[in-house]
């Protein structure tokens, strides 16, 4: 049997990037973290965990952290059971604009909600999967429909997302550009390095990628952003209707735009607490989506 103090301490390292602040995490010594894993990878006869900056698993130690989530899963719910007015904590990789458009209702319609501390991981809906991967959360949401091992994932909907700017900011930069060229020298917005959209859309429009860009790290700051003359990008549908109706954004493409599928992937050892979320946030996203 493995010794899980072992599998929490490689777990805590990755969830927080380091070795000093997993031992804070785990109110332990980081010279107790370090031995813990040591002591794990001498029993397997191979390392779980590449000492990077930040710290990535191996093969082996995805396969172990994984484990933990559904072994945890499977002790909520026994936990559950014979004290149901016990809170449990859901950790949850979720994309910014989900969280900034239709996620919060959803979670707050779960019968359970009450019970649960949400503890929200925020990655692009590109790469949020590898938190899964990694045995970090408890379920995600992303865009990609296939499970991580030992993992199941059931679609959500499709996000439609528009490439938009302020009237000001395509009169100062289109120039009476007939076309769509302008848009590889304006300044162009996006969430993150993992923010591929705009260049999704530009792909779309047979264009370079863009050769400016603006890093707004705030789903609301980013559409501020727009809003204000500095920047065009893709932004939701369902987040900006009020600022097309008031003529404050403007789409600079009518024709095209890009949806991205969105699906939730948990555990198959899922805890009747889970079931009861994934359950609310599905029929909450059906209503809300495409």
């Amino acid at each position: 049997m493995f010794d899980y103090r072992a599998l929490e301490a490689l777990t805590a390292v990755i969830e927080q990037g380091g070795f000093e602040r997993a031992a804070k995490r785990l109110n332990i010594s980081q010279s107790a973290v370090s031995q813990r894993i040591r002591q794990l990878e001498f029993r397997l006869g191979q390392p779980v965990l590449l000492r990077i900056s930040p710290p990535r698993l191996t093969e082996i130690g995805q396969r172990l952290t994984n484990h933990l989530q559904q072994v945890q899963q499977l002790e909520q719910s026994l936990l559950t059971e014979e004290h149901p007015e016990q809170d449990v904590t859901v950790r949850l990789a979720v994309n910014a604009d989900s969280i900034d458009t239709w996620l919060a209702p959803a979670l707050a319609q779960c019968p359970v909600s009450q019970r649960m501390n949400f503890e929200l991981v925020i990655e692009d809906q590109r790469i949020g999967l590898q938190r899964m991967k990694n045995g970090e959360v408890m379920a995600c949401i992303c865009e990609s429909a296939q499970p991580v091992n030992g993992g199941l994932s059931q679609k959500l909907g499709v996000v439609r997302y528009l490439a938009l700017a302020s009237p000001d900011f395509i009169h100062n930069y289109a120039a009476g550009d007939r076309g769509h060229h302008w848009l590889q020298q304006a300044p162009c917005l996006v969430y993150s390095g993992d923010d591929q959209l705009q260049h999704q859309f530009l792909a779309l429009l047979q264009l370079d990628a863009p050769g400016r860009f603006q890093r707004v790290p705030s789903s609301s700051g980013f559409v501020q952003m727009a809003r204000a003359g500095l920047g065009f990008g893709m932004m939701p549908e369902i987040q900006v209707r009020e600022f097309l109706a008031d003529g404050s954004l403007v789409n600079v493409a009518p024709q095209h735009w890009i949806d991205v599928p969105h699906y939730w992937h948990y555990w198959q050892t899922e805890s009747d607490y889970m079931v009861q979320l994934r359950q609310a946030v599905v029929k909450h996203a059906a209503e809300c989506l495409l």
